[in-house]
């Protein structure tokens, strides 16, 4: 059995073996160099420290390096205390800067995964070959399917005498070892702008559950389901062939490069043959503690991630707050509280627990170790500060529940919106932990009124703020203002899908394509996406008007129109409504414009255009975007 830092140790000496530069991890917190991060808070990827390198720039370690790179990523949090998720996390790489290519790179992943020699350098995991499963991309309209790979996989399992290597891959129906999977699951990208291409990625059967046969794509998509785990992604070689900018690809690199990646978490659990990331020795010592501060397996999980996290992130100087980095610092930190039994942190648990995440991290990180007085001192402030402010507007909801479940409330058996917002502004209490302690005293919350609270409170105090753009507008040529209108479509049809816990997070908009962020805690189904399209395409064809009413901040504020945060609103204001009256509307936004005259402008001169969401993806925590064309 293999511990996590003979992982790490092999796994370096393998690619140095074979011309690697050895690098040393990038800090979580991202840079700000224009082009590197795309705005993103922290590093969320092994490659977004290398990405100007990807494009070509000349990395002064060479053209062939290999990496352990601390990322954080929180899109996943509400998946955190499963078998596979957490926050931080340590991804393995090794790069080809315009160097080596496919062969080479798939060549190298199945000899480390599955090398069982004794030799310095050439020393692998030593994973049963026969229990490996591939995936390769599918091809879509940005580029064709990657046959080159899944030849490449072919040959070596037919090479190492694997059962099932030389079954077509594009019959479905047959069992096989290489399966074509589309662009969400088989192609990587960084965001709107950078390098980005076709992936393969390599899964293992961790309990043996095939016993080393082929199995069916139907069998495969079973397997990887993420309430079932019965393959595990191991590795990832992306191949960074195209360039994006602006959301599209304008061309293939000059020199395609090689991003190949492989979490510590996962393979430690692999070779530790453990069921899930917590039971390996990276977290064994450290769920020990949260163990004596809740009694449920999934929080002691919650407890343990967030405060790893959260010690790494206060390691590299960033402080708790209400914005931005020290908001998910502060949000992490509140999560864990809110998990214990008890709802508390003495802080004799919290130097327990930051001592034993020290212990398990401070030689491979030097850092956690040297900042120990500081993460210890920050996590006492913000604890005792949260803890305060529970105990207060724990006793306040209990009151307010206590009245609604009894019928002395407004509303019977229901916290109403106002109320709820009380407790999130004056006590700090997060929307989600009044959910939970609704459900403990047998009542529900009014979220869609906490909601239009929520926006009606951020509208008025942000009502004198700077503008950051002007609508996300790029210009205004008569496709952005096209898609300018699609836009308000689409996010009230989001409402109409998912009901009014969606928010706008920003927009922008150009000629070529919208894009347009919101709040939703999980990723659209495809049977969502084409509700999206089919209802804004109905609008379109039923060539509703497009209107606009000036009134003051509180007239616009009773209609109910959305608004976005991030504008500026004065004493007046332009909504801006599809269909005849604006009590009627079907769509209804505080706007500066401009827009179409009729919804019937968007289907083109010829009337032949649909809308269609190109992508659906997380940008952040809780936050998804999507891209979409009128075509």
């Amino acid at each position: 059995m293999l511990t996590s830092a003979e992982i790490r140790k092999r796994f370096l000496e393998f690619f140095a073996k074979r011309g690697h530069a050895v690098l040393t991890s990038a800090p979580l917190v991202t840079s700000e160099e224009k082009g590197v991060t795309d705005s993103t808070l922290f590093n969320t990827a092994g490659m977004q420290p290398l990405v100007p390198y990807l494009l070509g720039k000349k990395h002064p370690a060479g053209t062939r390096l290999v990496d352990i790179q601390k990322c954080i990523r929180t899109v996943d949090l509400a998946d955190v205390g499963d078998k596979t998720h957490a926050t931080f996390f340590e991804m393995m790489g090794n790069w080809s800067l315009g160097d080596y290519f496919k062969k080479e790179a798939i060549g190298w992943s199945y000899e480390f995964l599955t090398s069982t020699s004794d030799v310095v350098g050439d020393r692998g995991l030593g994973l049963n070959p026969n229990r490996l499963y591939v995936t390769v991309f599918e091809g879509d309209e940005n580029a064709l399917r990657d046959d080159d790979a899944a030849e490449i996989w072919k040959d070596i399992f037919a090479r190492n005498g694997v059962e099932g290597a030389d079954v077509s891959t594009l019959n479905k129906d047959e069992a096989g070892r290489v399966f074509y999977l589309p662009a969400s699951k088989n192609w990587w990208e960084a965001g709107d702008n950078g390098p980005c291409g076709p992936d393969t990625e390599m899964y293992y059967d961790i309990a043996n559950t095939y016993g080393g046969k082929p199995i069916t794509h139907e069998q495969f998509i079973h397997a990887d389901m993420d309430d079932v785990r019965e393959v595990v992604e191991v590795w990832n070689d992306v191949f960074m062939q195209y360039e994006k900018k602006d959301g599209k690809i304008v061309g293939k690199l000059v020199k395609p490069s090689v991003d190949t990646g492989a979490g510590l978490e996962r393979l430690t659990m692999t070779l530790e043959n453990a069921d899930n990331i917590y039971d390996t020795d990276l977290f064994r010592d450290i769920i020990k503690y949260a163990a004596t501060m809740a009694s449920k397996t999934r929080n002691q999980r919650i407890i343990a991630d967030h405060m790893r996290a959260a010690s790494f992130l206060i390691a590299e100087g960033v402080v708790p707050s209400n914005t931005d980095r020290g908001y998910i610092l502060r949000r992490l930190i509140r999560r864990a509280v809110i998990n214990t039994d008890l709802r508390q942190f003495s802080d004799k648990n919290i130097l327990d627990i930051i001592g034993c995440i020290v212990e398990t991290y401070g030689v491979t990180y030097p850092e956690i170790r040297d900042r120990y007085p500081s993460i210890i001192n920050t996590l006492k402030t913000e604890i005792a500060k949260f803890s305060s402010a529970l105990d207060s507007g724990t006793k306040e909801f209990e009151k307010i529940a206590k009245q609604v479940s009894s019928g002395s409330g407004s509303n019977t058996g229901t916290i109403s919106g106002t109320e709820a917002f009380k407790l999130f502004s004056s006590y700090g209490l997060p929307i989600d932990f009044i959910i939970d302690l609704a459900k403990e005293f047998m009542v529900t919350v009014d979220v869609g009124s906490f909601n239009n609270e929520f926006r009606k409170h951020q509208a008025l105090s942000r009502s004198g703020a700077e503008q950051k753009f002007k609508g996300g507008l790029a210009d205004t040529s008569d496709m952005t203002v096209r898609y300018h209108t699609a836009t308000h479509l689409l996010h009230q049809a989001l409402h109409d899908i998912f009901g009014d816990a969606v928010m706008q997070k920003g927009s922008n908009i150009n000629p070529e394509r919208l894009r347009f962020d919101f709040a939703h805690g999980s990723k659209m189904t495809d049977d969502e996406k084409k509700k999206i399209e089919e209802i804004v395409n109905k609008k379109i064809a039923e060539a509703l008007p497009m209107n606009m009413k000036e009134m003051t901040l509180d007239e616009a504020l009773k209609t109910g129109a959305r608004h976005s945060f991030d504008e500026k609103y004065g004493d007046k204001i332009s909504v801006y409504f599809v269909g005849n009256t604006i009590d009627s509307a079907y769509s209804k936004e505080f706007c500066g414009g401009p827009h179409v005259k009729n919804t019937n402008e968007l289907a083109g001169p010829e009337g032949k255009w649909k809308f269609k969401i190109l992508k659906e993806e997380a940008v952040s925590a809780g936050v998804r975007r999507i891209k979409a064309v009128l075509a």
